[in-house]
């Protein structure tokens, strides 16, 4: 894929709103349970692709700087990864062919939670020296609101405003 103007400018477009979300909403963003509002764009990489990508994987980095986790550099660069890789599995999830598009949409949301949930759960839970679960279900939780049923509403939105511009 080419990364012209419009790719990148609609990056930044993504950077922007999942930073400004994130600081926005930070009394949802960096609780237990994690309702991080801005997570609801990852799925949009089902969409966008590669714009969608890139701008969840910068935003989080920039958002992340404020963390009140004891290592802001651990869950700059952790959180980061996790936006990155949730973003490239939703993308090429949904697209794939296993089943009809609302099925795999939402298969490729459920494997962004579930990325989300565990790496950030994991190195929360090692950072705070709290229990495991306790994170993963926190973090899952906040997850599943932001991701399966924020996240797959915007996408379809998005694919119907999409169609419905071309015609």
């Amino acid at each position: 894929m080419r990364f012209n103007a419009r790719n990148l400018a609609l990056s930044a477009i993504f950077t922007a709103l999942y930073a400004v979300l994130v600081l926005i909403l930070s009394g949802i963003s960096f609780e237990l349970v994690q309702v991080r509002v801005a997570d609801a764009l990852i799925p949009l990489s089902i969409v966008f692709g590669w714009p969608a990508v890139v701008g969840v994987t910068f935003g989080g980095a920039i958002a992340n700087v404020v963390s009140p986790t004891p290592s802001v550099l651990t869950d700059v660069t952790l959180g980061s990864l996790a936006n990155l890789v949730a973003s490239i599995l939703a993308w090429k999830i949904g697209h794939s062919k296993i089943a009809t598009q609302a099925v795999t949409w939402f298969i490729g949301c459920t494997a962004a939670t579930v990325i989300v949930t565990f790496t950030v759960g994991t190195y929360l839970a090692i950072l705070t020296g709290m229990e495991l679960w306790i994170w993963w279900l926190g973090i899952g939780v906040g997850s599943i609101i932001s991701i399966n049923i924020l996240g797959y509403a915007l996408v379809q939105v998005t694919k119907r405003l999409q169609v419905t511009s071309i015609t």
